[in-house]
């Protein structure tokens, strides 16, 4: 089969294209998909350029989102028949292989059945962000109807679904962006404010237009500085959750001033810490995912399609910072 090797750790030169055995299913659970399309994500830059998890060692074939056609199923599958159509996050840390080939295996509980209205490429799209959406802001932050959230960087991947999935659950929304094309999508999206951060004044414009208070929930997904320039932002008892690792220098003490709850989300934990059940709560939302996509509430915005062969473009693009929506391969 067609594949991506990540043949090194090191920039988008080192994904190579290569011809490697198909997978067998090994497991009396297992699943054969025909890949059509794979998400890219930033993990997966990061992941190329830093190296992989479970102590793993390049050779390597990337990407955590997949979807595609069930062509095979082990003797004790009962989710799936052949020709199934499914879209799922798994595999392209290390241990097991990624996406970004013609086929892969999986358990048949570590994929739910693609929106009925979706193509293979907007399916791929979604799991990795959608998941993380969803559990920053109604696992942990918890955020209810008529309370105002902040989303930065809302024209982005997890952004875009961000804003989307908040204005259904009936928050005000505000949010980030940084070009003309990125606000007006946000826009698009249903976002009540979008603030360009190019200004200079998000704190200034999210204090008046909350009157002085601040916002009741924050999903922070850019870096450190703007981690830290959220505290000012939010209003007494807020929920800031971020989606990255907000640095050492850390002045916390207007945060517990404010009494701030402060959450992580990282929607790879249950893969790379094997943990059942909130495997299984992902694949929930997933399900909850598509029911919304079906009924024309929500949707995924797709920036670029490459050919397979062309992973290091799409790397090269990401790494941009720029894109809004998301990237994805065509196989």
């Amino acid at each position: 089969m067609r594949a991506i090797h990540m043949t090194a750790v090191g920039g988008p030169e080192v994904l190579q294209p290569i011809e490697l055995a198909e997978p067998e299913i090994t497991s009396p659970t297992g699943i054969l998909v025909r890949l059509h399309a794979a998400g890219v994500n930033p993990i997966d830059t990061k992941i190329r350029s830093r190296g992989l998890f479970h102590d793993a060692e390049p050779p390597a074939v990337l990407g955590c989102d997949g979807a595609g056609e069930v062509v095979a199923v082990g003797s004790a599958v009962a989710r799936f028949a052949i020709g199934d159509r499914v879209w799922f996050c798994h595999g392209g840390l290390g241990r097991e292989q990624g996406n970004y080939a013609e086929f892969t295996v999986l358990e048949q509980n570590q994929a739910e059945r693609m929106p009925e209205r979706l193509d293979y490429l907007h399916a791929a799209a979604g799991p990795l962000v959608l998941i993380t959406a969803w559990e920053a802001l109604f696992d942990q932050a918890r955020l209810q109807s008529g309370e105002t959230v902040l989303i930065h960087a809302g024209a982005g991947g997890v952004g875009h679904v961000a804003v989307q999935l908040a204005k259904i659950r009936g928050a005000r929304v505000l949010a980030t962006a940084g070009s003309e094309q990125g606000i007006a999508l946000a826009r698009e999206l249903g976002a009540d404010s979008v603030l360009d951060y190019r200004a200079g004044d998000v704190s200034a414009r999210v204090l008046e237009l909350t009157g002085g208070r601040g916002v009741d929930v924050c999903l922070e997904s850019v870096g450190p500085q703007v981690f830290r320039d959220s505290i000012g932002m939010m209003a007494p008892y807020g929920r800031l959750v971020t989606l990255l690792d907000p640095g050492s220098e850390l002045d916390l003490s207007a945060a517990r001033s404010k009494n701030l709850q402060i959450a992580f989300t990282l929607m790879l934990t249950p893969m790379l810490l094997d943990l059942h059940d909130a495997r299984m709560h992902q694949g929930e939302i997933l399900c909850e995912c598509a029911a919304l996509i079906d009924a024309d509430q929500l949707r995924l915005h797709i920036a670029h399609t490459f050919p397979l062969e062309q992973a290091a473009r799409a790397h090269e693009q990401i790494a941009t910072g720029h894109t809004h929506g998301k990237i994805v391969l065509e196989i």
